[in-house]
């Protein structure tokens, strides 16, 4: 399911009580995460800042703040809580770096400063002992933020991916028949191979070899 549609359809639980196939305590949980909130209005703000810097968008695709990546991250820490303590302390370890290099928080830096901040810890081989704690939490974001984006229906088709969908199945090739002194007889052809009747089921019922 995608991310958009998950977070749509559990909003539904918590207000409308919608059932889509989840068993009881399933969707007693779901309720129940979805009463908490997790993450303070500063620290998603500073998420949604940093999804945007990881995905800033692309013509007519959207950046990641605008697809539910934020929502997605919210509900993800708490659906898995071995997130909480890594993503609250690497927030934290954001705003003192930001304080520290530029006295103030880091939604509250130019674009220029804090892609100085990322710039140091988004590429790890390259990355100063010092602020080694910086890059563990940026990949971790930086995984939560794509993870989020490409399962969004904005992101599903940014990647033009089209799942399982019906096509027109016109027989073996020609070619490939041939090859292995194969064909298939008229009658066959004539009442099975419809690519106009592709979505019939074939009942085999008059049909005699």
């Amino acid at each position: 399911m995608e991310n958009g549609e998950e977070v749509k359809e559990l909003t539904d639980i918590k207000e409308n009580k919608l059932y889509y196939g989840r068993t009881g305590p399933e969707a007693e949980r779901d309720e129940k995460l979805l009463s908490e909130d997790f993450y303070s209005e500063e620290e998603m703000a500073t998420i949604l800042v940093l999804a945007d810097i990881i995905i800033p968008g692309d013509g007519e695709y959207p950046a990641a703040s605008k697809t539910g990546v934020g929502e997605f991250i919210e509900f993800i820490t708490k659906d898995l809580p071995e997130h909480k303590i890594p993503m609250r302390g690497g927030l934290r370890w954001l705003k003192t770096e930001s304080n520290k290099r530029f006295n103030q928080n880091f939604t509250d830096l130019s674009q220029e400063n804090q892609l100085a901040i990322v710039d140091d810890i988004a590429y790890p081989s390259e990355v100063k002992p010092e602020l080694s704690q910086g890059a563990v939490f940026f990949n971790r974001i930086r995984n939560l933020v794509t993870t989020g984006y490409f399962t969004s229906k904005e992101g599903i088709e940014y990647l033009g991916y089209v799942g399982n969908k019906p096509n027109v199945w016109d027989g073996v090739p020609q070619d490939v028949l041939e090859k292995h002194g194969l064909a298939y007889d008229e009658k066959m052809l004539k009442q099975s191979i419809k690519p106009e009747e592709r979505n019939d089921i074939e009942t085999w019922e008059n049909y005699e070899v």
